[in-house]
């Protein structure tokens, strides 16, 4: 059985429940969801949806260089909307982040997230 190690890091937000930041496999990092909560003070981040993307982003940005990789790393992304006209806004930021070839990606809407925050993100990177 392969060993699993627990990525954590101060430059993402804190676990809000019973999971870690992240867990890594073997050469297989899975990125537990992030929504935009301030890493330093846990808020929510107010503002536009472009405002709450952009987090989301850094903080999953942080939790893959703890883990030894980056963004470019992510091979499966999943985001989750409460509301799907703001997938535009993903895709405008998503290309500031990522460069080509760009991560497979699920966009899903659902009722509602963690917090009231309006996106979540999670996914796969392979180091």
């Amino acid at each position: 059985m392969a060993t699993r190690q627990i990525i954590q890091t101060e430059r993402a937000p804190r676990a809000i429940g019973t999971y870690a930041q992240a867990v890594r496999v073997g050469d297989t990092v899975y990125l537990s969801g992030q929504i935009p909560l301030d890493p330093v003070d846990g808020v929510l981040v107010e503002g536009d949806i472009g405002q709450e993307i952009c987090r989301v982003f850094d903080n999953l940005k942080a939790v893959t260089e703890a883990a030894g990789g980056s963004l470019n790393d992510i091979v499966k992304l999943n985001v989750f909307l409460t509301d799907l006209t703001h997938f535009t806004a993903v895709n405008t930021l998503m290309a500031d982040y990522f460069a080509e070839p760009y991560p497979a990606r699920a966009a899903i809407g659902v009722a509602a997230l963690p917090r009231g925050a309006r996106v979540e993100m999670d996914g796969i990177m392979v180091l």
